[in-house]
């Protein structure tokens, strides 16, 4: 009887084992001889998942806008993943100086194929995840005995699976290495990006896309030690790991530092003994704060990149510069190996992970930096940025509370002087002292410190500016703190029958009522001069809804009040047209609104990211309609069917044949309204009709006058040499002529973010120069010492005049990953309001 039991034990173990499929026998193919779509990734995961319960569980976290759902997989041994919601809950305890973190097991979180084109990361994590399930795999069960892995096989399905099924359909039955062959010539949008051309890897803070949204959620009930973020690079650069290069921002941790340090040689190890080449300690810094590696960084976790040659132009095999073939067989074998090193070193470090994670926060909420808080000060100008600025906060889950009637010293944002200042009960304190308070100094410091200025990204992103707030860094000691609440808006009810309702124009959620109404056909009017009534005061831009013009809506007040309380607007109802001050409601001061019919162009030469920011906005962020045009179909579109077309960034060859210019000339001198962005405006500045952009000052031959030797540069300089001329994303102060429809709902400056060295002359008698940068520097950020001293006396916004139609001129990216909520406002005036 014994000897029978036994034999059934043994074959239910043998039909256990058997369940958990290598990829390939679940596949039927070897990892890197083809591509896999999404849907066979995730049920591949599903299927291990299924086969061994006990050891992994699989959660879905959410779905991406294309409908493609977003996978967490949980691995550890069966104890803990039967206690896995304990482990979440010591795990969160431990930053709040709470929980046991003497038995607490690692958690090590792994994020494959945020950019859909880098496919090998996949396919990696389809290898990794069997590694970690595989019964007979005696070293990962080893691993698991104190560590939990969360896996994240793809971050960005959409972009995936845009490339992955591009690739399938062209690629010829034998892959063909030879660079030049079209399967290594990605088409327009690319996959790189989500179903909106957002770039996932710059989101993690701003959370703006809803992949990012839903995937934050979880990872902030997590918070795990260890983060690795698996990408791809070039297909001639060897594999990239951690350390990682300077500038490391000041938060970081020595023990951060010291263990990327450890994580590097165990993964050397590994590639030393296979005869792959690797390189770190350069490129890849940990400073900007929404990427896959930093965000983790300043919530306590050692966080990553990896980088594998390969990308959109390997294909399945690619043939490089020194002769080698590179297969997607190579590039998901190295991602595998640096995976399973990272549980290896984690799980022989767990006592130290753990201690220090307890330690970051423990520092934290004892305050980091030389500031107690920030306190960001609310007006009725506000209302909106402010609301968008505590969803930010919420998300990351940064603690904010409602000020006090107090007085308090800090730096203003605006000035940059020491200031006194009060704190009302409208106003938000967020203190340094908080468990997520290295993340509040990196997102709100007003200039961040660099210990390098060779940076990867953008070295200017303060909060207060890219929300455009009015915000104090303080020393004092805060007032006791209380909860916040939240911001009430709702309207009147349905009895209420004013003369006319005031839409205040302050924010972006007025344009996006405005557009609203204007869609269902109410008759709108908008000021240009301030006035009073009914004992309010309202600036240039609100927009004005009378009954005179809408008889047409038997129920007019009901349909806008339900269409502002759904836009988060609270309308100000007037008794009279007779204003107390100011002019009156028929007076040609107060102008009618149409609704307009919005193009912009994509495709080819436009920048797909940039293109991306616009549509985003008009469907997700205004719920207004635009219609996108290819770039290469300008010279046969009908401009007459068009109110406004918007050149996001690019290179618009249309601009260099005469008859499609002068179509486009024709459009405008008729009515038409363009908006051109970044290097759009430099395309239309080679038109005679157009902007004009300014020479670059030539200082050199004065130089070499004065010091013969000037021209004499090290070799081993060349990349410091180059920086001098160059930003990388830095702020400056923009003067605002806010009487011009342009910048209406502004105060008389705003806050740019300068990315290029470009400059245009300010616009003579046919337009109005809106916004200018004069002769102050950077208020954020790096610049050049050569191109600090030529980025002065230059136009950032500005409104011509051609014929009955105009041009905008934006040469900043007002949209920036859509977190730059300032710039919001801006752009629906030039939609709305310019040249009506």
């Amino acid at each position: 009887m014994k000897q029978i039991f036994i034999l059934l034990l043994f074959f239910f173990y043998q039909n256990s084992f058997a369940q958990v499929q290598t990829p390939e026998q679940f596949l039927g193919y070897k990892i890197g001889t083809h591509y896999t779509p999404h849907h066979r990734i995730v049920e591949y995961f599903k299927a291990i998942a299924a086969a061994s319960p006990s050891t992994i569980k699989l959660q879905q976290y959410g779905v991406t806008n294309e409908g493609r759902p977003l996978l967490a997989a949980f691995i550890s041994t069966a104890q803990n993943i039967s206690n896995l919601e304990s482990i979440r809950t010591n795990n969160l305890s431990l930053t709040e100086g709470k929980g046991a973190g003497s038995s607490a097991p690692a958690i090590v979180w792994l994020s494959y194929n945020v950019h859909g084109n880098e496919t090998s990361s996949s396919e990696a994590a389809m290898l990794t995840l069997f590694a970690l399930a595989d019964p007979s795999n005696a070293q990962t069960k080893t691993w698991m005995q104190n560590t939990v892995v969360i896996m994240d096989p793809c971050l960005n399905p959409d972009g995936r699976d845009r490339y992955v099924n591009w690739f399938n359909s062209v690629s010829n039955k034998t892959f063909n290495p030879l660079a030049e062959s079209r399967e290594h010539r990605e088409p327009w949008p690319g996959g790189r990006s989500n179903h909106y051309n957002f770039d996932l890897n710059r989101d993690w803070a701003w959370q703006t896309q809803v992949e990012t949204q839903q995937r934050l959620s979880l990872y902030n009930q997590w918070l795990p030690q260890v983060h690795v973020d698996f990408h791809e690079q070039s297909y001639n650069e060897p594999y990239y790991f951690a350390p990682a290069a300077e500038p490391f921002h000041e938060v970081i941790t020595p023990w951060q530092r010291e263990f990327q340090n450890t994580i590097g040689r165990n993964h050397a190890k590994y590639f030393d003994a296979n005869g792959w080449l690797y390189f770190t300690k350069e490129r890849f810094d940990l400073l900007y704060p929404s990427y896959g590696d930093t965000y983790p960084i300043y919530n306590g976790s050692i966080g990553m990149t990896y980088e594998q040659g390969g990308g959109p132009s390997s294909g399945l095999g690619v043939i490089t510069e020194n002769g080698d073939t590179l297969t997607l067989g190579d590039r998901a074998q190295h991602h595998f190996t640096t995976g399973l090193s990272t549980v290896e070193i984690a799980s022989k470090n767990v006592a130290r992970l753990v201690t220090e994670f307890q330690k970051f926060y423990r520092d934290a909420s004892a305050g980091i930096g030389p500031y107690k808080g920030y306190v960001i000060k609310a007006d009725d100008n506000s209302t909106d940025r402010m609301g968008a600025l505590i969803t930010l906060l919420n998300r990351n889950g940064i603690r904010f509370y409602k000020g006090r009637g107090t007085n308090l010293r800090g730096l203003n944002y605006n000035t940059l002087k020491e200031e006194n200042f009060g704190v009302s009960s409208t106003d938000i304190i967020i203190p340094s002292a908080q468990p997520k308070g290295a993340l509040v100094k990196v997102l709100f410091e007003q200039n961040t410190k660099l210990s390098d200025s060779a940076t990867y990204d953008i070295t200017a992103w303060s909060l207060p500016y890219a929300y455009g707030l009015t915000a104090y860094a303080t020393t004092s000691v805060l007032p006791s703190l209380e909860p916040f609440g939240s911001i009430q808006l709702l309207n009147a009810g349905t009895n209420e029958s004013p003369y006319a309702y005031i839409i205040p124009w302050t924010g972006i959620s007025a344009a996006k009522l405005t557009g609203q109404l204007l869609q269902k056909g109410v008759k709108l009017r908008y000021v240009t001069t301030p006035f009073s009534a009914s004992g309010q005061n309202f600036n240039r831009g609100s927009v004005v809804v009378m009954r005179n013009g809408n008889a047409a809506y038997a129920d007019l007040w009901n349909t806008v009040r339900t269409a502002a309380n759904e836009a988060s607007v609270k309308l100000i109802p007037v008794t009279s047209g007779f204003v107390d001050k100011g002019l009156d409601f028929g007076s040609s001061a107060v102008v009618p609104m149409k609704a307009r019919k919005v193009a912009m162009f994509t495709g080819e030469g436009v920048g797909s990211l940039a293109a991306g920011e616009v549509w985003y906005y008009f469907e997700q962020v205004l719920n207004y309609p635009v219609t996108l045009i290819n770039a290469a179909d300008a010279g046969r579109m009908n401009w007459s069917n068009y109110d406004v077309v918007i050149m996001p960034d690019g290179n618009y060859r249309f601009l260099n044949e005469k008859a499609s210019a002068d179509a486009l000339k024709a459009w405008i001198n008729n009515g038409g309204k363009l908006i051109a962005m970044e290097s759009a405006v430099n395309g239309l500045s080679k038109l005679d009709w157009a902007i004009k952009a300014k020479k670059p000052e030539d200082s050199s031959s004065k130089e070499k006058d004065k010091d013969p030797y000037t021209a004499l540069r090290r070799y081993d300089d060349r990349e410091r040499v180059a920086l001098k001329d160059y930003t990388p994303g830095s702020i400056y102060k923009v003067e605002l002529d806010n009487t011009h429809p342009l910048a209406f709902g502004y105060p008389g400056y705003y806050h740019t973010l300068k990315m290029d060295n470009n400059q245009y002359e300010f616009l003579k008698e046919d337009g109005w120069n809106v916004g200018v940068v004069k002769k102050e520097g950077p208020v954020s950020g790096f610049v050049g010492t050569n191109l600090t001293k030529r980025l002065r006396n230059h136009l950032v916004f500005g409104v011509q005049e051609v014929g009955r139609g105009t041009v905008t001129y934006f040469t900043d990216d007002l949209l920036f990953r859509s977190f730059w909520e300032n710039g919001k406002l801006l752009f629906a005036n030039a939609v709305f309001l310019v040249g009506q």
